[in-house]
């Protein structure tokens, strides 16, 4: 490893060190790289569902790994992993070096472990029981162990294919394959640079004499002799073959030392986290601020291997035409903020995803828009078809290198043709008709037996969430449809998106479910009512939160509750509800919905856009106070410092652009909302190489509230800006204060 790595690694580590500890900002001198910034621990344990994972990968790469234990606080590590296949997935391969009996070898070997450092682009650790060194470095979709050796004992590395797989020695290297969901392999090519004198199988705990292992677990053991001190091993994945994985490691990593493949994959990721430049804070702050916009780089993933890759939408190899191809993106998580972030920060990007959008659509049965795209198809999860969104947003901020009449079709489809239900990739059904006929999807009473073969058992109807969702979808088709003149289906799905209407409740001003009659679920409780996540009604939030799920129309909403006193009442009493019951309860029931200030839940992605809301009721100092406060107690350089499932950024990108100072809260509408800015200063480096820069004048912990604007040299006087704005360069100010000012940004 170089020196100026080393220097740069220690430097990261003392971030880390001091932002656990909660001993406040740290001593590190400004200025950083900003990859020295990422700590990949932050948020490693969870408040109580998922938790982030320390990832190793470059941004938006097939390959990807961390390390193998069950959680941040386990003593032991399990082999060393080679692949994880998706995101918060297990290794497709595992790795184990050991030194001892052979009677002791097992598929995977469990490790006492000290010494760890992990960064973005390395990872190194000391197997202190084994008394071995390991030291990783990896490219988009190979990688390089090094493994330094203390014991005067034969040597084995085991490699274990896991779950249903095989693996080959030929003589000169090993291959393998492991077998994953619907059909889809990943592939392995894994050579050393010292061959072993000896391959074996283990099989049931016993070496046989064979270089080949088909099945579960498929396991061979390469032998080397005592005094082997020093090995190193490169390797390549694939999703098409075991050539290509071949292919893949002597394009990347063949003929590299390990010290300089850290460099290259180090100097990556500042080139993409460096597209932000924040100054004026902490450095706690910019811990938190870089290592969440790391985490926008997890998904999705580009799985073209010199021009070609394979689809799990229908199950064949492509030429992917010149174009990168996409794929595992959560987009019920994502479309809300980390879209809208990578249209910012890598427009090109952007329109590639979004046309691997269009060419899974089309390699699937049906012309529908994915929901859930992953390595192994569209697993159709969540509810709604959000992707209609994204490709609003897109198209509405100049995005135009992907077919937008065949995203069209695709998005019209899955919402006109493919089941609203949740969880379910059937077609339209009697839920669907009921739907399209009276503009809601009807509830059952509690008890009332399911009878509609397309609803997930678990997962329920969702009808109130559903609804909610279907109407932003509809706007987003009605959008789309003017913007390409299909002037029928513009009024006609603009006419649909008001279908959140038929479910509000004017007497309680929530969103309330209905029965197939056309009468209210009741008694009814708008925190608990709707078992386990509530999901016969709403979907792992409660009423509480979908009671803001019109995105489409805020000044409409504002008037269904009553104006806009009644619609700030309804905010500040959301914030000061308490739980109703002891957390063990409440949690039992909603364990997605953490993160909590009264009702409101930091947790959850539905979450993200309601504290800017008082942004269009006239008081935007509230939307002030209340981000800083969330930023401030629930995102933390600490390993809970992240309150929820973070979804490969679906919350982080709620912590970058908050940070900055502003929120994209209607995608689909090309304006932003703003907050106020941690940093007193923020540049974004823009794709046509323009420069939008947000000065905060004084801003700090006390100084969060605006007092007057600026947009390049103009009074600003309303709490937002458009796309265009920003687009064009220039410079957003903004003059801080400790008091809120109940003047400005009031339109």
């Amino acid at each position: 490893m170089n020196l100026n790595l080393v220097k740069s690694l220690a430097a990261a580590a003392v971030v880390f060190l001091t932002g656990c500890t909660g001993s406040g900002p740290s001593p590190v001198a400004s200025p950083m790289e900003p990859v020295s910034y990422v700590n990949p621990y932050m948020g490693n344990i969870s408040h109580l569902l998922v938790p982030t994972y320390p990832t190793i990968h470059l941004p938006n790469s097939m390959l990807r790994v961390y390390p193998e234990r069950e959680d941040y606080t386990s003593v032991l590590l399990h082999g060393l992993p080679l692949e994880v296949t998706s995101h918060r997935g297990a290794s497709a391969f595992n790795l184990s070096p050991y030194q001892g009996e052979e009677d002791s070898l097992r598929s995977v070997i469990s490790y006492s472990y000290d010494q760890e450092k992990l960064t973005p682009y390395s990872y190194s650790v000391y197997l202190d029981d084994q008394q071995t060194s390991v030291n990783f470095g990896l490219s988009h979709q190979s990688a390089m162990y090094e493994f330094n050796f203390e014991k005067n004992k034969p040597v084995y590395i085991v490699l274990n294919s896991k779950k249903n797989g095989g693996m080959k020695w030929d003589g000169t290297a090993v291959s393998g394959y492991q077998t994953i969901a619907n059909n889809t392999r990943v592939y392995l090519y894994l050579v050393l640079k010292v061959a072993p004198e000896k391959v074996s199988v283990l099989s049931d705990n016993h070496l046989e004499n064979k270089t080949n292992a088909e099945g579960k677990n498929a396991c061979l053991v390469l032998r080397y002799p005592s005094g082997t001190k020093d090995l190193q091993l490169q390797y390549g994945v694939s999703f098409i073959d075991v050539a290509q994985a071949k292919k893949n490691m002597e394009r990347e990593v063949q003929g590299k030392s390990l010290a300089s493949l850290q460099a290259e994959g180090r100097a990556v990721w500042n080139k993409a986290l460096g597209k932000i430049t924040v100054d004026g804070g902490t450095e706690n702050e910019k811990v938190v601020f870089y290592t969440s916009l790391y985490r926008c780089y997890e998904r999705p993933v580009c799985i073209s291997e010199d021009g070609r890759y394979y689809s799990a939408f229908d199950g064949k190899v492509h030429n992917d035409q010149g174009r990168p191809f996409y794929t595992d993106d959560w987009i019920w998580d994502s479309y809300r903020a980390l879209h809208p972030l990578r249209i910012l920060l890598d427009p090109k990007k952007e329109e590639d995803i979004l046309n691997s959008f269009v060419l899974m659509s089309e390699q699937m049965n049906h012309l529908w828009m994915p929901i859930f795209p992953e390595i192994t198809g569209d697993s159709r999860r969540m509810n709604s078809n959000h992707g209609v969104a994204s490709v609003l947003d897109a198209y509405r901020k100049g995005l135009r290198n992907f077919d937008i009449e065949k995203a069209y079709e695709a998005c019209k489809n899955a919402i006109t043709e493919k089941t609203l239900a949740p969880w379910s990739g059937k077609p339209a059904g009697k839920l669907d008709q009921f739907y399209k006929d009276h503009g809601y999807v009807p509830a059952l009473w509690p008890g009332e037996k399911e009878t509609n073969p397309e609803v997930n058992p678990f997962e329920r109807r969702q009808a109130v969430a559903v609804t909610l969702g279907t109407s932003y979808d509809e706007w987003c088709l009605s959008q789309i449809a003017k913007e390409l003149g299909k002037t029928d289906d513009a009024a006609y799905f603009l006419k649909c998106s008001f279908n959140y209407r038929n479910l509000f409740n004017p007497k309680t001003g929530f969103f309330h479910p209905k029965d197939a009659k056309g009468k209210f679920i009741e008694p009814f409780d708008y925190v608990f009512s709707g078992g386990l996540g509530d999901r016969d009604y709403y979907d792992e939030n409660n009423g509480w939160i979908y009671r803001w799920d019109v995105q489409q129309n805020i000044p409409d909403l504002i008037h269904l509750m009553g104006g806009k006193e009644a619609f700030l009442k309804n905010l500040d009493t959301m914030f000061a509800t308490p739980l109703g019951k002891g957390k063990v309860a409440f949690y039992t029931q909603l364990p997605d919905h953490t993160g909590n200030v009264g009702q409101f839940s930091m947790a959850n992605e539905p979450s993200l856009h309601i504290p800017y809301l008082y942004n269009y009721a006239g008081k935007p100092w509230k939307t002030q106070k209340l981000v800083r406060k969330l930023l401030k107690e629930w995102f933390r350089n600490d390993v809970e410092g992240v309150p929820g499932d973070e979804d490969g950024g679906g919350l982080s990108s709620f912590v970058v652009f908050s940070s900055m100072g502003f929120y994209p809260v209607t995608p689909g509408k090309p304006e932003y909302s703003i907050g106020s800015p941690l940093f007193r200063d923020v540049k974004i480096q823009l794709d046509n190489g323009k420069i939008f820069e947000i000065e905060a004048h004084h801003a700090s912990d006390e100084n969060k509230y605006i007092q007057s604007a600026t947009l390049n040299g103009k009074p600003l006087n309303r709490p937002c800006f458009s796309y265009e704005d920003l687009e064009n360069g220039g410079n957003l100010v903004l003059e801080m204060g400790n008091r809120a000012n109940h003047n400005w940004g009031v339109e």
